[in-house]
């Protein structure tokens, strides 16, 4: 039986992502002096809180390593993180060890062919809207945003919303405190 999206959605318990082209546009800026450059979108840094404090937990999966990743991870708080990876799905048996999460309990965000072995394996496959044919085409969700744009927040909050989590989230925001008491 073919699950639904909500369904798949409301079971997530980790959220996988990759970095360049999903956390960040793809694009590698480096300096004269050889130092890597990322810019990362605060919209998605806080989706990815807010998901951590409703219990769901998130980690990184990429090909490449870089500082700037780690500085992004230590001011999240996402302490998951796997980076110099060759086969993302190879990783999968290490995590479920790590975390006790169940592969149908895991999502992944990707946009290119490195990320469909890994997005083959889970629970809920997520491609950005801007990446590779293929990988959307596979994928059992797009995102309506870009990669760096905003992507990693839409997918935070559609399992919120799964979750029944994501009224209680906004209220907590839009109430005075007097209205809180």
């Amino acid at each position: 039986m073919i699950r639904k999206i909500d369904e798949k959605l409301s079971e997530i318990r980790l959220l996988l992502l990759d970095v360049d082209g999903v956390l960040t546009e793809g694009d590698i800026v480096y300096t004269d002096e050889k130092v890597e450059i990322k810019r990362f979108d605060v919209k998605d840094g806080l989706g990815l809180r807010l998901l951590m404090d409703a219990g769901v937990g998130v980690g990184i999966v990429t090909g490449r390593r870089s500082k700037s990743l780690v500085h992004r991870c230590e001011n999240l708080g996402v302490t998951l993180i796997f980076d110099g990876v060759k086969d993302k799905a190879a990783l999968l048996d290490d995590i479920k060890k790590r975390t006790g999460v169940l592969f149908r309990q895991m999502a992944f965000v990707g946009d290119d062919l490195p990320d469909m072995p890994i997005m083959n394996e889970v629970g809920l496959s997520v491609a950005v809207s801007n990446a590779h044919e293929i990988v959307r085409d596979n994928a059992d969700m797009v995102t309506l945003a870009k990669g760096g744009r905003g992507a990693v927040r839409e997918v935070c909050e559609a399992i919120l919303k799964a979750k029944g989590l994501w009224e209680k989230i906004v209220e907590n925001f839009t109430l005075s405190r007097k209205e809180k008491k």
